[in-house]
């Protein structure tokens, strides 16, 4: 049975945050689950009628949701707010009672609200409150109360999401192909030991993928015939832009919805696609080798991680963008405790994030499963003469980042140049163009003196950033 949950918070002021907090619940994976919402609003106007009707679905709840802003509510000063009123009401029916205070100046609030306020942080009321400032910061709350409460209720902690039974699927919703494909593959490169025409119900239970008569959410995201029915952040989202920054239009965007392994292998094709092969005669030989900006290994590696080690219990899926000087993959999700990002650059255990869909990554040759992926990354770039990958923790360390620089003046080596904001802007510009001349760098910037765009371009230059070719009057430059 889901706990229900009762949203409270005066309807006028507070509508946006009211509706952001019911889709926020109802979007997530895991909650959707565990938790159904009630919102007053989404009653049919019909069935509003009685004045009790909130109050009997605060009592009936699990979960009292308070969202409090600045506005008491209520027709008139000796009335008792709606919020308030549902508010006693789970109070009285020892409901469990959550409170988010939009702002933090309490004097702003009206009197109605500073006495609920101050009711609340007395620690003998025992209401658990919280404040936020925008619709973000409140959906990170809710996420971390609601997870305490499964975790407290022991949903959480029974397994991570590949191991949790997907209670919509059967075996219908399975590709035999793809698990044929699966145990020739296993076979050739882990000496998988069933073979190829085991029935598909003891590979998955093999595989720890069908529990006591189900599949679970690793064998549809795995061998699913459409995963995305029941899951959809299990997507790879791929944008290709014209310059350095996000910018519309995209030269390019695919989103990809297949099982993991397609995923994957759509995500790689559009990256090597994308990206430009040098020309390189080899030595004693009129034969050319065409190796990619960025080596395929450390391309294949830095998506397979992101897929199989991505927080599948947050809404957003895995992204890969391809700029004029970087290639980043982005996906949910932090390090495990007992790992670091700089860890990432030395030898180091694996610390998967979903265990079994990183077997089955292992045994089919698409991932290693001794930490060392990292280190290959970086040693495959080095050997071919490319920018080391970095890797990166931001959004309050919930969402990693793996950042492939396609040529050697990478924004870290740029800042450590000194440079001023219009050098910055003008390698930019000739990583989009592929050279510029001092009447395109002035296009740019039409308020500052050509004197001193010229000097900015000298500078460069005198740094070995970038090289001269032609006469003065019809110079271009390039990296």
């Amino acid at each position: 049975m889901k706990n229900k949950i009762f949203i409270s918070g005066v309807q006028k002021e507070l509508k946006t945050e009211r509706r952001a907090v019911k889709d926020f619940v109802l979007g997530n994976p895991l909650f959707r689950d565990y938790f159904e919402v009630f919102l007053f609003e989404d009653v049919p106007a019909k069935s509003r009628a009685s004045q009790d009707l909130y109050l009997r679905e605060a009592k009936g709840s699990d979960i009292y949701l308070g969202i409090w802003g600045n506005q008491y509510g209520g027709e008139g000063k000796s009335e008792v707010s709606p919020t308030e009123a549902e508010f006693r009401e789970a109070r009285k029916a020892k409901k469990q009672v959550l409170v988010f205070l939009k702002g933090k100046d309490d004097k702003a609030r009206e009197e109605g609200v500073r006495k609920l306020v101050a009711e609340i942080k007395d620690q003998k009321c025992g209401v658990i409150y919280k404040r936020f400032n925008n619709d973000q910061e409140l959906r990170d709350l809710v996420f971390d109360s609601l997870l305490e409460i499964l975790k407290e209720q022991g949903v959480v902690g029974r397994g991570d999401f590949d191991e949790r039974v997907c209670l919509r699927a059967s075996l219908k919703d399975i590709d035999e192909e793809k698990v044929r494909w699966f145990l020739q593959t296993a076979k050739a490169s882990r000496k998988y030991p069933l073979k190829i025409d085991t029935p598909m119900v003891d590979v998955l239970t093999h595989l720890d993928l069908f529990q006591d008569g189900k599949l679970t959410n690793a064998a549809v995201v795995l061998f699913g015939k459409n995963p995305y029915k029941f899951f959809k952040q299990a997507e790879v989202k791929c944008l290709q832009f014209s310059g350095t920054v996000v910018k519309k239009p995209f030269l390019s965007y695919q989103s990809y919805h297949g099982n993991l392994f397609e995923q994957v292998d759509k995500a790689v094709a559009f990256v090597l696609d994308a990206i430009k092969f040098p020309v390189i005669q080899k030595a004693g030989s009129s034969q050319f080798a065409r190796p990619f900006e960025i080596p395929e290994f450390a391309i294949r590696e830095g998506i397979v991680n992101a897929v199989a080690h991505r927080n599948y219990n947050d809404t957003s899926g895995v992204q890969v963008m391809v700029f004029a000087d970087r290639v980043e993959i982005w996906n949910s999700g932090t390090m495990p405790s007992d790992l670091s990002v700089a860890d990432l650059r030395k030898p180091h255990t694996s610390f998967p994030a979903n265990p079994l869909i990183a077997n089955v990554f292992y045994l089919a040759d698409y991932a290693q499963r001794a930490g060392t992926g990292t280190l290959e990354m970086i040693e495959q770039c080095r050997a071919q003469g490319a920018p080391e990958p970095e890797f990166v923790l931001v959004r309050n360390n919930k969402e990693f980042r793996s950042i492939l620089p396609r040529d050697v003046l990478t924004e870290t080596v740029l800042a450590k140049l000194g440079l001023n904001d219009r050098q910055v802007q003008a390698v930019r510009l000739i990583k989009e163009k592929g050279n510029i001349s001092l009447a395109d760098f002035k296009a740019v910037y039409p308020g500052v003196a050509e004197r001193t765009l010229n000097r900015d371009l000298q500078t460069l230059v005198d740094k070995n950033v970038l090289k001269p070719k032609g006469e003065k009057k019809g110079r271009r430059y390039s990296l």
